[in-house]
């Protein structure tokens, strides 16, 4: 198993997506934001920038920018970059998306990362995040907004079991959230969510390295802190946000 300098696996070396995001799916959401022939994307909480690198390479002379916090994840992107010959059209920032100037632009990927375009100090806003992507984008634009809904309400014992300080007002219904989608300035194209194996598929990929891992190094130094911090998460999942937290893709066109 290839580990890293600390002697852990690889951060998320199992992902293809970060997120419950099926290849099937991918190419769906790939084949309606190439079809409205975008010279400029921005990938707002791009990770490592699988899905902008796809639309650059379907795309001959398309320019992306990926915008993130994370250098590790960054430096994956710039990596996969390379070795797919869209270095020189693909740039990855290590930076804030809070009040970015990196628009207007004709496409937007926001895959599970609208929380960077929100006020860190208040609660989640989606409507602040889809006012801010209807900034960025350009008239007759397209956003690809992947953001977390309620399947239905949580019931106390499993907000509990989420993240810490887990509310129901942490996200809408899903016809709220289009609802909102439409006031921000958008006509929503295409509505879709993510299904049970598609969750499953992320939340294993999610663990899976630094399972492996913690089985062949039971005895690590690194190993209790590791073993404390996977089992937190795979709990949240199983006992909190399982077949209550959706995932929904909107493809979003910007109105005149």
């Amino acid at each position: 198993m290839i580990t890293s300098d600390d002697g852990l696996p690889p951060r998320l070396g199992s992902l293809t997506f970060h997120g419950p995001l099926s290849e099937e799916r991918a190419e769906r959401l790939l084949r309606r934001i190439v079809a409205s022939g975008p010279a400029d994307v921005l990938d707002i909480g791009c990770g490592w920038g699988e899905l902008l690198l796809r639309v650059l390479d379907a795309v001959p002379g398309a320019k992306g920018t990926g915008i993130d916090i994370n250098a590790e994840d960054l430096a994956r992107g710039r990596a996969l970059a390379a070795e797919r010959g869209l270095a020189d059209r693909a740039v990855f920032v290590e930076e804030s998306a809070r009040g970015t100037e990196r628009g207007p632009v004709d496409a937007i990927l926001c895959l599970g990362a609208s929380q960077a375009l929100c006020d860190p100090e208040l609660p989640h806003d989606p409507a602040e995040a889809l006012r801010e992507l209807r900034r960025l984008v350009r008239p007759g634009g397209v956003v690809v907004l992947g953001e977390g809904f309620w399947e239905r309400t949580p019931t106390a014992a499993e907000l509990a079991a989420m993240w810490p300080g887990a509310s129901t007002g942490d996200h809408f219904p899903l016809g709220e959230l289009v609802d909102l989608a439409i006031g921000a300035g958008f006509r929503p194209a295409w509505i879709e969510t993510a299904g049970r194996d598609e969750w499953e598929a992320f939340e294993s990929g999610y663990r899976y390295d630094t399972e492996l891992w913690l089985a062949a190094h039971p005895d690590h130094p690194l190993a209790e802190e590791t073993r404390e911090r996977v089992d937190r998460q795979r709990s949240g999942w199983l006992k909190g946000y399982r077949n209550v937290l959706g995932i929904a893709y909107l493809t979003l066109v910007a109105t005149a």
